[in-house]
């Protein structure tokens, strides 16, 4: 048996991972609002999301994330597509939207990229 250690990769400790970036704040995580009827999808990407360091809050209805969205300004929306034209329509911010397609309810790394595509498009400001 050998006294050496054996050779560690680099150190990663401090590098962003999930939904951090390395321009953000310490401890700061961008707000995800899920609008979605309480499926399986919703409660997956839910999980999903806070294991990677995503702030996540889930809303049923389009009114009521209208509402949320007045309140709480989330950095990014993912709704059904339905959902997605009628925030889009009915909210005059720009806040953005992730449309949930057929690979995203599939494969929710599909999502996550989803979002932080949507996040790179839009930087989020924060004062």
């Amino acid at each position: 048996m050998s006294d050496s250690f054996p050779e560690r990769g680099p150190e990663r400790r401090r590098l962003p991972r999930g939904g951090r970036r390395a321009g953000d704040a310490a401890g700061f995580a961008p707000l995800v609002l899920l609008l979605g009827r309480g499926d399986s999808v919703i409660a997956q990407a839910e999980a999903v999301l806070a294991r990677l360091k995503f702030a996540v809050t889930t809303t049923g209805t389009v009114e009521e994330a209208l509402r949320m969205m007045e309140g709480i300004r989330p950095d990014v929306v993912v709704a059904e597509a339905d959902a997605a034209s009628r925030l889009r329509l009915e909210w005059p911010e720009h806040i953005p939207v992730v449309e949930v397609n057929g690979e995203m309810r599939d494969d929710p790394d599909a999502l996550v990229e989803g979002i932080r595509q949507a996040l790179r498009a839009n930087p989020i400001t924060r004062l």
